[in-house]
């Protein structure tokens, strides 16, 4: 007996050819958005970088500026820029003291707690970077107080390590055809001394990558180094009060003043004498101011029977 052959059906060429067609769409769909999503990522991480890395460390440099203190010290401890270059780049130095509250805390170990100073010894500083020779690190340099020098000693904060240039140029006058001076009261035998009228400050700086292989089509290498510039002027106020020198007097005293008689000289009172009067007069017919009727010159106490007490005696 012959069993009847059942059907054996499945799947044509062509159709294994479209199914394989559409999930290749799919795919290479998924994969572009991907490559968006990623594209994405990269360039908030640069713009993050653009805007927040360069600027803050300038706004630092600024406040420490604006806050500069030079009251009751040389001039050669006002402010100082060194003109600097280190591995080829620009690595400028500059020192002074501010009146910025102290960013790095001071441990007091009597009472344990941290100590900050209203005046510190601030500077910028720069040093090649030890495992890659492009780049330099830019630190913070702090010191609590003040001492008698005002740009050596303190504690380093670290800032950046990408940074490729530190540029500092200082102005005499103000206008657009003055020449920048690179170097600042260097010295004590230095030319340009005191304030600065103005400071422009130029930091250059490379972005770091976010991964090894940045997915950024249209962002080519040279655009990666960006120069932050900051220009700051000195207020008026603060140039005319450091044109102006304050030099210590000793005050002149002048001697006593008596009620009736002119000056009392000083070398003539003697309290132990009757009849020398109290300069600011009392009862009695004393000699000199009418002061009391056997009291001495002192004017603050009066001898027996009602003296030069200035408040009335007896």
């Amino acid at each position: 007996m012959r069993l009847p052959r059942t059907p054996r059906s499945g799947f044509t060429l062509v159709e294994i050819m479209v199914v394989l067609l559409i999930m290749s769409g799919l795919l290479v769909a998924i994969s572009q958005v991907l490559q968006s999503a990623r594209v994405s990522r990269d360039t908030i991480h640069n713009i993050q970088e653009t805007e927040l890395v360069g600027p803050t460390i300038l706004d630092m440099v600024e406040r420490d500026l604006r806050a500069i203190s030079i009251l009751n010290r040389d001039k050669q401890y006002w402010i100082r820029v060194v003109d600097r270059t280190v591995g080829g780049n620009d690595a400028d130095r500059i020192d002074l003291i501010s009146g910025v509250n102290s960013l790095v805390f001071t441990q007091d170990k009597r009472q344990e707690r941290p100590l900050y100073a209203d005046l510190n010894e601030v500077g910028y500083v720069l040093r090649r970077r030890p495992d890659m020779e492009d780049f330099l690190e830019l630190f913070r340099r702090e010191s609590f107080g003040v001492d008698d020098k005002p740009f050596e000693g303190g504690r380093y904060t670290f800032l950046c390590n990408r940074v490729l240039g530190f540029d500092i140029k200082c102005f005499a006058e103000n206008g657009p055809d003055e020449e920048p001076v690179d170097g600042w009261n260097v010295d004590q035998n230095s030319e340009h001394t005191g304030l600065p009228k103005r400071v422009e400050i130029a930091l250059t700086i490379e972005l770091e990558k976010r991964v090894a292989r940045e997915q950024l089509k249209d962002f080519k290498e040279d655009q990666r180094v960006v120069t932050y510039r900051r220009i700051y002027r000195f207020p008026d106020m603060l140039l005319e009060a450091a044109s102006v020198e304050i030099v210590p007097k000793i005050p002149v005293i002048e001697p006593a003043v008596g009620g009736g008689g002119g000056p009392i000289p000083m070398t003539q009172i003697d309290p132990s004498a009757g009849g020398g009067g109290s300069p600011f007069g009392g009862p009695g017919a004393g000699g000199g101011g009418g002061g009391g009727s056997s009291g001495g010159g002192n004017p603050f106490g009066g001898g027996s029977g009602g003296g030069g007490n200035p408040f009335g005696g007896g």
